[in-house]
């Protein structure tokens, strides 16, 4: 059997983690087995689905390094389609016209409500008689087509994930709703809904396996009953954990992100994320391995070390591991990732390649997100300085303004890491002090402040714009 699978976003919002992770989930079991991944996107909801959120969803599947194999397929495309396999159950006596206006049932969700029971359908037009169904068609009345689901009949499934699953039928809420009413006199019916259109597309994508949130087990349940009415093959289902917030509650806006852009924004990797989510409900044959690409993921990934409970969102995991891809990527391909952060923060002439490359090399140890390459570089822009309390206690100890006047007096046109300490252990000898206070005095004097990056390097990136003799002499003024 040839595997496929696929992700069916719906383009009413941008794209989520847990979209996103289920794709990643998908992308790694059909990579695994050779199979097919597809992109659907359902896009029925009319009123709701925007193509900026098609894009967004798109890009940020590919900002991930998830690609498709076949698609996009849009449900909007397909509605022929739909519109046959509604007639099908129809014609087989399967679902039938129901009237109902949404004030009565309204009345009979709080009729049940009021008997303490949960509101479902009653099922009160299942079996209406030619006569009733004029009566009400002359009132004006234009009918949803429902699926007819029997109270007694369980429904049982093998989940990839989770073992046996059964449901019972009077769960499911009574006869289930699968295609609108009308909006125009010659529509039959109108829109079809999720259950039925998810249904008909997987079947004629041909999809062997499903897998999809946990969220979805009881839409399961009444997939399942639409395949055995078309005589279709059921795909193998499997349903990933959810992923919780710290208090072990669905992940949401509440907690300050949930959508791929938000992560990108906060300055973190596409590997990095990637890498993150795939670890988000399962776990590696070697379970201390933490840090892999997608392909070699694919290799040993498999459903069945799937979690079954919930994935704790872990920050501080999602930072050590963006953290190891920054510290391993080569300067030059840093550069290009810190250039956009350092244009926002207003620092000009970012035209010197080789010394962004130095820079990037000197602060790319220290950085967790992209978003600290301000705070982390800050100390090496700019030409004059604003001095902490502790620097400025330093500049004034005796003897400092003195190993400071020195250095500058030596500072020659080049300045290497070299040339840079051969200076600080002259100044060392000639006055008679540790080497740590000249270290020290030249930090305060270089950088405004006694902790920074390490401090020979940034001596040479500050000597190589002209601005280590302008700081030394503001710093000799201050005091």
């Amino acid at each position: 059997m040839s595997v496929r699978v696929r992700i069916a976003p719906s383009p009413t919002g941008n794209l989520h983690i847990g979209t996103a992770r289920t794709a990643v989930f998908n992308w790694l079991f059909a990579h695994h087995l050779g199979g097919t991944f597809i992109l659907r996107i359902e896009d029925t909801d009319v009123e709701r689905s925007r193509p900026e959120y098609t894009d967004n969803i798109m890009s940020g599947l590919q900002w991930l390094g998830i690609n498709w194999d076949e698609g996009p397929f849009y449900q909007t495309q397909r509605l022929d389609l739909y519109r046959q396999y509604i007639q099908t159950l129809l014609e087989k006596g399967l679902a039938y016209r129901c009237y109902c206006t949404p004030d009565e049932l309204e009345q009979m969700r709080e009729t049940q409500k009021a008997r303490g029971e949960a509101p479902r359908y009653d099922n009160r037009h299942r079996n209406l008689s030619t006569e009733q169904e004029e009566a009400l068609i002359s009132e004006g009345r234009i009918p949803v087509i429902r699926f007819k689901i029997e109270d007694d009949r369980e429904i049982v499934w093998h989940d990839a994930i989770r073992g046996q699953v059964s449901w019972k039928g009077s769960d499911l809420g009574g006869d289930m709703v699968v295609a609108r009413a009308a909006e125009f006199q010659d529509e039959a019916f109108g829109q079809p809904l999720y259950n039925l259109a998810v249904v008909v597309d997987d079947i004629d994508m041909k999809i062997t396996h499903v897998i999809r949130g946990e969220d979805h087990i009881a839409n399961t349940a009444k997939q399942i009953l639409l395949y055995e009415a078309y005589s279709a093959s059921i795909p193998e289902f499997a349903h990933t954990p959810l992923i919780l917030n710290q208090e072990g509650r669905k992940l949401s806006k509440r907690d300050g992100v949930t959508s791929i852009d938000d992560f990108k924004k906060m300055g973190f990797l596409p590997e990095a994320m990637a890498n993150y989510m795939t670890l988000l409900g399962w776990t590696a044959p070697d379970s201390t391995q933490e840090i892999f690409t997608l392909e070699e993921a694919a290799k040993v990934f498999t459903l069945e070390r799937v979690n079954k409970a919930g994935a704790k969102f872990d920050w501080d995991k999602l930072d050590w591991i963006n953290s190891q891809y920054l510290h391993h990527l080569a300067p030059e391909k840093l550069v290009d990732l810190i250039i956009p952060y350092l244009e926002e923060a207003g620092y000009q002439d970012l035209s010197a390649r080789t010394w962004l490359v130095q820079l990037a090399t000197l602060i790319g140890p220290s950085l967790t997100r992209l978003t600290d390459t301000v705070k982390e570089s800050r100390l090496l822009f700019g030409e004059t300085l604003n001095f902490t309390e502790d620097a400025l206690t330093q500049l004034k100890t005796a003897g400092v303004k003195e190993i400071l006047q020195e250095i500058l007096d030596k500072i020659e046109t080049e300045l290497t890491e070299e040339t840079a300490k051969e200076i600080v252990n002259q100044v060392t000898k000639s006055k008679g002090v540790k080497k740590g206070v000249v270290m020290k005095s030249l930090r305060a004097g270089l950088m405004g402040e006694l902790q920074g990056p390490d401090l020979m390097q940034s001596w040479v990136l500050l000597h190589q714009k002209g601005w280590d003799k302008l700081r030394l002499q503001q710093s000799l003024s201050a005091v």
